[in-house]
């Protein structure tokens, strides 16, 4: 026995020391050794968890601590419930740490962690609140930034106003990328790589601000060096790659769905918030519209709707699809069985329902106008589609519509008052000077020193009621109040002056007054004469019509048809235009015909003393056989000859 208790007490010496070296798989040897001896010793089951947790090996540990439950009791609460919360068991973890028959600031901290994963944020940010004032340790700073994404995830998900917590701008959290290039840089071991990879958060969160800010290439450069290390955390990889498809839209399809796998990586459900993940499945249903996917985008689409059934974006998908297909009145029949169904969410649904109306190019101009009519701000879009209409009657009556409505709701505000105004200002504007008269009156009733709005209504009565116009022109201000302090040159100076009066030029030594009657003479400048024509001659009358085209004048009879003009080359070869003249025959005068006359002898021969010289008489083709152009010879000396 004296041996086996030097050998136990040996082996708790080598799990003292491993514990310090942080070497827990050699330590997990000694306590299995000790275990063996002692198979109920709790001090021993309780290190071979903490050994087995610091591994990673969580469902060990937790099988350890089931078997053995009866013999630790509640020594190992924390260790339980750390390693259902690893196993993404939050449930289960919560109900560990709720029946814990203590609550230890080590429990406190993991509570914090697990509400804050099944976001239930207001009561995790109690627990940091609690924790962060009656605790003091070096653990304040990391209390603080969880705190700080806490208020974070309250403000994005639930819309909840941001509260000044006195939290340091210089957190743990928001210091890590100068943190890191100073405390990792120093380790030999670490490479350029490692301290990028462990930047990719920081990398992401930039890249999240620049898209906000719109400066979308610099994200999209820096979120996919995030992709490109390739970080271990799939949350992370499945936000970045989901951003990048935002980005993306319609464009760039192929980057897109290759990115899209990212988010489908096991353990993505465990990493991210309900609404993070909600934002992918909308993503993933949009891209499958964009990709031609129409199956696949109203199944993925049907799926979030029955998930979701009072969200209208689902629903806006299924229509963006039914468009593309051309299917408008599906479409519109889908709307509005939404908008019946969910009221709270009609008025973005109403919208979209106007807008297909209007697509449409249908008669359904009053269908598009009555489904926006339950919506108070939509005044604007109205009136503009009844004065396109023409329809300044129905114009009046939606500014009525909605005076009304803020005079029951807000009566006298700044909305209830512009309405009032642009309701006043469209009356006047279409002539309706009578129905103005009341709006132009409860305005100035509520300030009486607005000089336009009396001047507005002054000019109403006038048309209506003269007697009323002058008395209401005696609140008029006098000419003498009206008077305003105006520096001329500096308004006729300003932006925008249509009319600037030339400034006089200032005298210098060099350009002193003359003396009287020495003024300068302006000069006159010479009028050129007019150059004539070559034939011009003064004694004939001019032609009045010289200075039309020659098509308009009277006298313009047109190019003669027909007459073909003498050119270079006609007639037998080598011949010029005159030459060929002289041997016709029959435009010589004293030359008689060379074709028989009706009633005359043959003329075949030449006049006596005719110098010129008829055409050859070729012989007769044969019968059958072709006829040949007889060969011609050149002569000697000449361009051409017979």
């Amino acid at each position: 026995m004296a041996s086996g208790g030097a050998s136990v007490a040996s082996l708790w010496t080598e799990v003292n020391r491993c514990g310090q070296n942080g070497d827990y798989t050699r330590a997990l040897k000694a306590l299995t050794k000790i275990l063996h001896e002692n198979r109920d010793d709790v001090t021993a089951l309780h290190c071979k968890i903490v050994c087995l947790v610091q591994n990673g090996s969580f469902k060990e540990a937790l099988n350890v601590m089931n078997t053995h439950s009866k013999v630790l009791g509640s020594e190992a609460v924390f260790e339980k419930a750390y390693c259902e919360y690893r196993l993404n068991r939050v449930e289960s973890a919560l109900k560990t740490i709720e029946g814990a028959p203590e609550q230890t600031d080590k429990l406190k901290e993991l509570y914090g962690q697990v509400l804050y994963r099944l976001e239930r944020y207001d009561e995790c940010k109690s627990v940091y609140t609690d924790l962060i004032r009656n605790s003091q340790d070096e653990y304040e700073e990391e209390r603080k930034t969880n705190l700080a994404a806490v208020v974070a995830a309250m403000s994005q998900w639930e819309k909840a106003p941001l509260d000044d917590l006195g939290l340091p701008e210089s957190t743990y959290e928001l210091c890590q990328f100068l943190l890191c290039r100073v405390s990792l840089a120093d380790d030999s071991d670490v490479t350029e790589e490692d301290i990028e990879s462990e930047l990719a958060v920081i990398h992401s969160q930039m890249a999240y601000v620049m898209q906000l800010q719109g400066r979308t290439d610099e994200a999209l450069q820096l979120y996919n060096q995030v992709i490109k290390l390739k970080p271990s955390d799939v949350g992370l990889l499945a936000v970045t790659a989901n951003n990048i498809i935002t980005i993306n839209k319609d464009q760039n399809v192929f980057d897109s769905k290759k990115k899209v796998k990212l988010t489908n990586a096991e353990g993505v459900e465990y990493k991210l918030a309900k609404k993070q993940l909600q934002a992918i499945d909308f993503n993933k249903a949009l891209l499958a519209m964009y990709t031609n996917q129409a199956d696949q985008c109203r199944k993925l689409s049907s799926s979030l709707q029955s998930q979701n059934p009072g969200h209208p974006r689902p629903v806006l998908i299924q229509v963006a699809q039914l468009c593309r297909e051309k299917q408008h009145s599906r479409a519109i029949e889908l709307l509005q069985q939404f908008s019946d169904q969910h009221p709270e969410s009609a008025s973005g649904i109403k919208l979209t329902m106007a807008q297909l109306y209007l697509v449409q190019v249908m008669s359904y101009s009053n269908t598009c106008v009555n489904s926006l009519m339950v919506i108070p701000p939509q005044v604007s879009a109205l009136v503009t589609m009844y004065s396109h209409e023409e329809d300044i009657d129905g114009a009046i009556d939606v500014f009525k519509q909605a005076i009304e409505h803020y005079q029951s709701e807000q009566p006298g505000s700044a909305a209830h008052l512009a309405l009032v105004r642009e309701a006043a200002n469209f009356k006047l504007k279409y002539g309706r000077k009578k129905e103005a008269i009341s709006d132009l009156e409860q305005l100035w009733k509520q300030n009486t020193n607005d000089i336009h709005t009396l001047a507005q209504l002054i000019s109403a009565y006038s048309l209506v009621d003269t007697d009323k116009a002058k008395s209401l022109s005696k609140h008029l201000p006098s000419a003498d109040t009206m008077s305003f302090n105006v520096d001329v040159d500096e308004l006729e100076n300003s932006h925008g002056a249509t009319y600037v009066r030339k400034k006089a030029a200032k005298v210098t030594g060099e350009n002193l007054p003359k003396e009287q009657g020495q003024g300068e003479i302006k000069k006159k400048k010479k009028k050129k004469k007019g150059k004539l024509p070559k034939n011009y001659d003064p004694k004939a009358t001019p032609d009045p019509e010289r200075w039309l085209p020659m098509r308009e004048r009277t006298y313009y009879r047109g190019k003669k048809k027909g007459k073909k003009k003498e050119q270079i080359g006609k007639g037998t070869q080598g011949a010029t235009a005159g030459a060929s003249a002289e041997l016709d025959a029959s435009k010589t005068a004293s030359s008689p015909p060379t074709s028989p006359r009706p009633g005359s002898a043959s003329g075949s021969s030449a006049a006596p003393g005719s110098n010129v010289v008829p055409p050859r008489q070729q012989k007769p083709a044969a019968s059958g056989a072709t006829r040949k152009k007889a060969p011609q010879k050149k002569k000697k000396g000449g361009k051409g000859g017979w």
